[in-house]
């Protein structure tokens, strides 16, 4: 069985500031996320937060790391520029997988990997039932045809993001709203899923299908194995490409 490296990545500030947010995760939601995966015997879990140094992601880390795990809210801006260009690096280069989950679509590490600012409309904590609706799909297995989050907050469309490659859950909300809830892209090499649930200050973390979801896209996400080693840059090619496929003449 091979190891999946994964690394869990949290901003650690709400839970450290405010009360509720201490209360529904007192060791932090990375924390919590890293205690279902290590439940799972093919990865091998650690976590970074941001006020660590090299906001926790020094290179040796980050070259190590085949899935990376991402929660963001309130400090996006303090994440550098040049974390986030070595991100994106090994995501389109490296085929590194990236799980982004609630508050980090309008962060720049999500719009440098999509192209997007990620922006959408929001509201008040209200129930919302999360419906599978690409079944057959990876991420999607062992999750019922839908399920439902007591407390959540509203993320709803329209949401600024590109056309998903792949269309995994969808959300409503008991205000009457709907949600593009957990969506796919490929981006070169890699990976990527945005999956909603997670507010800090509700426990949607503890659900045993959002749980279930982050696991099953963490296998999803993990780097292919390429039979060639890809080229970096604008390589000029100079000789006959060798191990030309034979030319098939239909018979009649």
């Amino acid at each position: 069985m091979k190891t999946i490296n994964v690394t869990v990545w949290n901003e650690f500030r709400h839970e450290r500031r405010e009360q509720e947010a201490k209360e529904a995760y007192p060791n932090g939601i990375h924390e919590v996320i890293k205690s279902f995966l290590d439940a799972d015997e093919a990865l091998c879990v650690r976590t970074a937060t941001l006020d660590e140094p090299e906001c926790g992601l020094p290179d040796d880390v980050l070259n190590s790391t085949d899935v990376l795990v991402w929660w963001g809210h309130m400090a996006h801006g303090e994440v550098p520029d040049e974390l986030i260009r070595k991100i994106v690096k090994r995501v389109n280069r490296g085929g590194m997988g990236f799980i982004a989950l609630h508050s980090m679509h309008c962060s720049k590490l999500f719009g440098a990997l999509l192209g997007t600012k990620g922006d959408l409309s929001w509201g008040r904590n209200q129930r919302e039932i999360i419906w599978n609706i690409m079944p057959s799909h990876p991420i999607a297995k062992g999750v019922p045809d839908h399920f439902a989050l007591d407390c959540e907050e509203l993320y709803c469309e329209p949401f600024y993001i590109p056309q998903p490659d792949e269309l995994v859950f969808g959300a409503w909300y008991e205000d009457g709203y709907i949600f593009r809830a957990g969506c796919c892209w490929y981006r070169g090499m890699g990976k990527v899923f945005y999956f909603q649930p997670g507010h800090e200050t509700c426990r949607s973390f503890y659900n045993p299908y959002v749980r279930k979801i982050i696991t099953n896209a963490v296998h999803w996400a993990m780097p292919a194995e390429p039979g060639f080693s890809v080229p970096g840059g604008y390589p000029e090619i100079t000789e006959p490409a060798t191990n030309t496929p034979a030319i098939y003449v239909d018979p009649d």
